[in-house]
């Protein structure tokens, strides 16, 4: 299993300095946010320069509007083509919303027959992210909101997902069944790791109210080997540095321990 930090988790910092601490706690790379920083700049050369640092894991497409990267449509396939050109393996995205009335989104995903042919040249695995359940009546404003159905819909059109557990944990607690669900697909190729409590998402780790452990603990149990990332609210930390980095050491040898494989049977091995 490879451990990687979403540079939203730090995004109150300059992009090289986020690497710098990420690279400085121990993560094996970054999920690489496509923002305001990679508006009227050179995506390419900002991207070799970052990568330099600590590689770059796994891309998230835009989900805001970026000045000169187009509608969603567009800033999907540029995320591709950039992370193409740096060898990047995975792209995530977030799918329609319909309260937004992203239909050309919408109709553009369900004429796509093979994901990862189509769109990512048969290099770049896309990824589809769960969304979360929001508001007092617990509203997901996003097509394929119900887990039975975008399991069916990646598995039809080889697509691959990243499964968020603050996303799903905002609509039941005991999310790990979902997983499952997902996992059971054989398509889960990342995992957004936070905590969630009472319409707060992305929370620290024992901040929240989710079985974060437990699932750890599964997912070592299972074998699985594709990458976790980090993904917190840059609110969650102090606003020292120094304090930050440690904190983040801290994380990650949680991550590390409780997703170790178990130490082999001693008394299996002298039999």
């Amino acid at each position: 299993m490879l451990f990687s930090v979403s540079t939203g988790t730090l995004f109150i910092f300059p992009l090289p300095k986020i690497f710098e601490m990420a690279a400085e706690a121990g993560f094996d790379g970054l999920e690489l946010i496509i923002n305001q920083d990679f508006e009227h700049v050179d995506s390419r050369k900002l991207v070799g320069e970052l990568s330099r640092i600590l590689p770059i894991l796994s891309i998230h497409a835009p989900f805001m509007f970026l000045d000169g990267w187009g509608n969603p449509v567009d800033s999907l396939k540029r995320s591709v083509e950039l992370a193409a050109d740096a060898g990047i393996p995975l792209v995530n995205f977030h799918p329609p919303s319909w309260a937004k009335f992203e239909i050309g989104f919408w109709r553009w995903m369900y004429r796509i027959q093979d994901f990862h042919n189509e769109v990512g040249g048969g290099e770049v695995l896309l990824t589809l992210e769960n969304m979360p359940w929001e508001g007092s009546l617990k509203i997901n404003e996003n097509i394929l909101s119900r887990s039975e159905k975008m399991v069916k819909f990646i598995t039809e059109r080889n697509l691959y997902q990243t499964f968020d557990c603050t996303h799903a944990g905002s609509g039941k607690t005991n999310f790990i069944s979902d997983f499952y669900l997902f996992y059971g697909s054989g398509r889960v190729r990342n995992i957004h790791f936070s905590d969630y409590s009472h319409g707060r998402q992305h929370l620290l780790p024992g901040r929240g109210s989710l079985p974060l452990t437990r699932f750890l603990n599964h997912l070592s149990a299972v074998g699985y080997g594709e990458t976790l990332t980090l993904e917190l609210l840059p609110n969650e930390f102090p606003k020292d540095e120094r304090i930050i980095v440690e904190s983040l050491k801290e994380i990650l040898q949680y991550l590390r321990r409780e997703t170790a494989l178990p130490p082999p049977d001693s008394s299996a091995e002298s039999r």
